[in-house]
């Protein structure tokens, strides 16, 4: 086993990660910061991000009035506190990233071009073309190779914390190419991992989004926070889960059912006002536009495709010019991924799980329950997103909280207690190699393949834990899991080498996601209410008076994780009624 040591480690190589070592390097150059990450930075999920940014730009617009959006956007479960914060912030970070060399779109006079996002009363999301995340991901990676105080440690996979007398102290990853055991030892651990849509099985989430640091941080002691706030997005092609951007309805798309018809008048979408930028209603927010077109399905009303039904979403109005030059991805994808052209063609799409709201619990400053351990990003829930995340704000959210977690990480190093005790957490590295090596590398005779059980557990919670809810599906749910959870114990592995051992790799992101799979149905079990993202069937109404409150998900030694809960944080705004578009 290799041994190495940084006074900071951040566990994930993409937008939040690369912004809180950017934020380390800046403040104390002398720090050593290192970054693990199962991917090379530039294949981070955050890549694939599409339609921009949200942050105040316009005199028409206001801190106080996107603050509003995004507390009604989350359905009254966002904490005020980090949502102002948030808001406050995110312009200077745009403009940050602007001086870094991002190249957001413009206007022909020259100023910053700002788009429509769906539940935004005001036009305030910045954009890159449809290549928003890329541009940004690309900025911050090239920003942070002028520092030479951060060391990547590129395609290696976290396999747990190590964490001594309560405090995390550092890693146990392995180097995918070689398959060396490293134990990375740090005084502060930051988590950036991103979200865990693979759980499901139609997702727009790459397959790197597994829930690794959520469930590193929940095997370690810390809570995991709202998990059963899983967000759809309404516009995924059917087979591959690819995004469609709701910059595409920004732009002025339509959704249309069987009939042709644009079936959103029809629904509930939050009580939209008549304003020049939502004349619109197909930018609603996502969760009521998803279950709208769920109602088109049960109506009998959509086209039935070999995976599942679909409806479609109608651009060919726009004209080819604003497609090729306001929405070239979208043109591209459906050009490569369904064989037809968007400028002639209505694009077919369904609902498809898009982004976790909840995860690893945080306060405002990013720290977790455990001394030395943050975390930011998806990975992390602060909470700005509530119920219900509104388009734009993840790709800021990275930003704020991103370099916010590393101001944090720095000031915890710099009042810790330096001495840890170093035979102790050498010797818990030494263990999680062990359990390595017999648990996969030299296990023979297992009898449960690692594809089966992964479909199981995807087909269980798109079946028990999807848009809609209900205790007996849950309770189904929850029983399925428990027993993949016994069965992945006996799971086969063929592959004993140690040079990208995909299979092992593979083996430990099952085990990962079936704990995060656990903690969003027990959390949806628990929740007897609907709210934003979480839809119970038997319990239709929002209750303020029970379930205005957290959910928090401890892991149990045996059994199921326990479920307590923890006040939202109410500030200037009280609940009131969920509305968009005034």
């Amino acid at each position: 086993m290799e041994t190495s040591a940084h006074d900071i480690l951040i566990i994930g190589g993409g937008g939040a990660g690369l912004r809180a070592a950017i934020e380390i390097a800046e403040l104390n150059p002398k720090l050593s910061v290192a970054m693990v990450s199962k991917v090379y930075p530039m294949r981070s999920h955050t890549v694939s991000a599409e339609g921009g940014a949200a942050g105040v730009a316009g005199q028409d617009d206001s801190i106080d009035e996107h603050c509003y959006d995004t507390i009604s956007g989350s359905d009254w479960l966002g904490d005020q506190d980090a949502i102002e914060f948030f808001c406050n912030e995110i312009p200077k970070e745009l403009l940050r990233l602007e001086h870094w060399g991002c190249p957001w779109s413009r206007e022909p006079d020259g100023r910053i071009a700002v788009r429509p996002f769906g539940g935004m009363k005001k036009m305030r999301t910045w954009f890159a073309a449809d290549k928003t995340g890329f541009h940004m991901l690309h900025t911050l990676f090239q920003t942070s190779l002028k520092y030479e105080s951060i060391t990547r440690y590129d395609e290696c996979f976290a396999t747990r914390l190590l964490v001594e007398d309560g405090a995390v102290r550092g890693l146990v990853a392995i180097e995918l190419r070689s398959g060396k055991v490293r134990a990375i030892q740090a005084k502060a651990v930051i988590i950036c991992t991103g979200g865990c849509g693979r759980v499901f099985p139609f997702t727009t989430n790459a397959n790197i989004c597994t829930g690794d640091g959520m469930a590193l941080a929940y095997q370690a002691g810390a809570p995991l926070k709202d998990m059963e706030m899983a967000q759809y997005h309404p516009t995924g092609l059917p087979f591959t889960g690819i995004l469609i951007t709701e910059a595409a309805r920004a732009e002025g798309g339509w959704l249309l059912n069987k009939d042709g018809y644009r079936f959103l008048q029809d629904y509930d979408l939050g009580k939209p006002t008549p304003t020049p930028v939502f004349r619109s209603m197909e930018l609603g927010p996502r969760d009521r536009v998803s279950q709208a077109i769920i109602g088109e399905f049960e109506k009998g009303r959509g086209f039935h495709g070999p995976y599942g039904d679909y409806v479609h979403l109608d651009l060919r109005h726009l004209g080819e010019h604003k497609i090729e030059t306001r929405l070239p991805m979208v043109r591209e994808l459906c050009l490569k991924y369904e064989n037809l052209d968007p400028v002639k063609e209505p694009i077919r799409i369904r609902p498809v799980l898009h982004y976790m709201m909840g995860g690893v619990h945080t306060d405002i400053n990013t720290a977790t329950t455990l001394p030395g351990l943050f975390a930011a990003g998806e990975a992390a829930c602060v909470s700005i997103n509530g119920a219900n995340r509104l388009g734009s704000n993840s790709l800021g959210e990275i930003l704020v909280y991103g370099a916010r977690s590393g101001r944090s990480a720095l000031q915890y190093i710099e009042g810790a207690n330096g001495r840890s005790n170093q035979s102790a957490i050498l010797s818990q590295a030494a263990d999680e190699e062990r359990r390595l090596e017999q648990q996969f590398l030299r296990k023979t005779g297992g009898t449960e393949r690692i594809a089966k059980l992964r479909d199981e557990m995807s087909h269980t919670m798109e079946t028990g834990c999807g848009i809609y809810r209900e205790r007996n599906s849950l309770v189904d749910s929850a029983n399925k899991l428990s027993e993949l959870h016994e069965r992945y114990q006996n799971v086969a592995m063929d592959d004993h080498t140690r040079t990208f051992n995909t299979q092992l790799t593979s083996a430990l992101e099952l085990g990962f996601m079936l704990d995060v799979a656990e903690t969003i149905v027990h959390s949806a079990l628990n929740r007897e209410e609907s709210r934003g993202a979480h839809q119970r069937r038997d319990f239709p109404k929002r209750d303020d008076n029970k379930f205005l409150a957290h959910s928090m998900a401890y892991r149990s030694a045996e059994g199921p994780p326990q479920i307590e809960y923890l006040p939202v944080v109410i500030t200037r705004w009280p609940p009131g009624e969920r509305v968009y578009g005034r």
